[in-house]
């Protein structure tokens, strides 16, 4: 099973950057450009990460990541926000038991690294050895 990221940003080119950037995590991404689609596209997908913008049109980040937390079927999907908002936002995200908060422009590097550390493994097929069986 192909492991999802969904992207959720207004500014496409912005979306592309990452997508190049996570291209080698062999995953498949999804995008919403505003937070009605964010919705919509976590709810039918339940992708296995969410990075969320905060400043998007119809429904802020804020909001979105606060319904997807309430609902049983979105609550454990993990969720890295990623905005150029101050980090007064954190505040607030620290209650909505989010992942991590990265302030753009991005530290690309380490945001790969915790996106790595986020999806499951049993999905990646680079890390599919056969466990030892008894001898």
């Amino acid at each position: 099973m192909t492991r999802q990221i969904l992207i959720v940003d207004d500014e496409v080119d912005f979306i592309e950057l990452v997508k190049f950037r996570l291209a080698d995590l062999k995953c498949d991404f999804l995008v919403a450009n505003d937070g009605v689609q964010a919705l919509s596209q976590a709810r039918q997908f339940k992708p296995d990460l969410i990075l969320l913008d905060i400043l998007l049109p119809d429904l802020d980040g804020l909001s979105v990541c606060e319904i997807l937390k309430r609902q049983p079927s979105t609550r454990k999907i993990p969720v890295i926000f990623m905005s150029a908002l101050s980090s007064q936002v954190t505040k607030r995200t620290t209650a909505m038991q989010v992942e991590d908060f990265f302030t753009k422009p991005l530290d690309l590097d380490r945001l790969e690294s915790r996106v790595r550390s986020l999806l499951p493994q049993a999905a990646d097929p680079s890390s599919s050895q056969a466990a030892p069986g008894p001898k």
